[in-house]
């Protein structure tokens, strides 16, 4: 029981920690084009020097 007194709080700030950091990356514009970062990992880039 005691174990709880120290773990609960410890929980809730953890996230409260992850809400704050998702608020963050959303105000800060990480999921503003999500469609684009889906497709720009098909696009073939040419790399230099590679040996076939």
């Amino acid at each position: 029981m005691n174990g709880l007194l120290i773990l609960v709080p410890i929980a809730l700030l953890l996230g409260l920690a992850g809400l704050a950091a998702f608020f963050w990356a959303l105000r800060s514009g990480q999921f503003d084009d999500p469609a684009g970062s889906a497709s720009r990992i098909l696009i073939d880039e040419d790399e230099e020097g590679k040996i076939p």
